[in-house]
């Protein structure tokens, strides 16, 4: 295993900003509108990580489901959230202080995502404007999310380091297998959407309890 990581690369949603109860009042939003079932903000810990279209596949009633509906609930969410998305969410406690060292030990820090891309853009410019990510990257047409490691490769390319000597930063199984599928260190975070026995399941190599532990971490090169 590397000893002297050179990049941190985080998750956004359940990592560094609690985003739930945004992503979960626009996703009812479209579910209310459409006549269907809403579901409690907690459930959503289990449905967000995957990209909208997932997103939907798991809340629409069984049964109902068509690569049509899917599209027309995505393109709904995307208004929706574009309404909500800074009603409550916040960046997670201890956060700040960790990117505030993280820069002053001049370590690069970017951001992988499954969130389209845009709103990964708006997310981090009201609430993480603060810190240098670059780059930041989210869900893309044609290009693969995660778990496939696309991301990372294209992370670690325009950072001028290899994969292995990345420290990839996320609260759920998709960001573990990212970091398994393209060897970079694969840390899980307790404070996040799942449960820590689902990061551990996954391949955690580490499970962060605060923010701070991330330093303590890179503190044992």
């Amino acid at each position: 295993m590397p000893t002297d990581y050179k990049a941190v690369i985080f998750d956004l949603d359940g990592t560094l900003l609690d985003t739930l109860a945004d992503i979960g009042n626009a996703a009812n939003d479209v579910l209310a509108e459409r006549g269907h079932p809403t579901h409690d903000l907690e459930a959503y810990r289990h449905f967000i990580g995957d990209g909208v279209a997932t997103l939907f596949q798991r809340i629409l009633p069984q049964g109902v489901p068509t690569p049509e509906l899917i599209a027309e609930c995505v393109s709904e969410f995307a208004v929706s959230y574009g309404r909500r998305w800074n009603e409550n969410s916040q960046i997670y406690p201890g956060v700040a202080a960790l990117l505030d060292e993280l820069v002053r030990r001049n370590i690069p820090i970017a951001i992988l995502s499954n969130k389209p891309h845009d709103f990964v853009g708006v997310c981090v410019s009201e609430f993480l404007s603060a810190w240098p990510f670059d780059p930041l990257l989210g869900q893309r047409e044609g290009i693969p999310r995660k778990p496939d490691p696309a991301g990372v490769f294209e992370v670690a390319e325009s950072l001028g380091v290899t994969p292995e000597l990345c420290v990839y930063v996320g609260d759920s199984s998709v960001d573990m297998l990212t970091a398994k599928n393209s060897g970079a260190l694969a840390v899980g975070v307790a404070w996040g959407f799942r449960p820590v026995d689902e990061l551990v399941k996954y391949g955690a190599d580490r499970i962060l309890d605060t923010p701070q532990q991330l330093l303590e971490l890179l503190n044992e090169q």
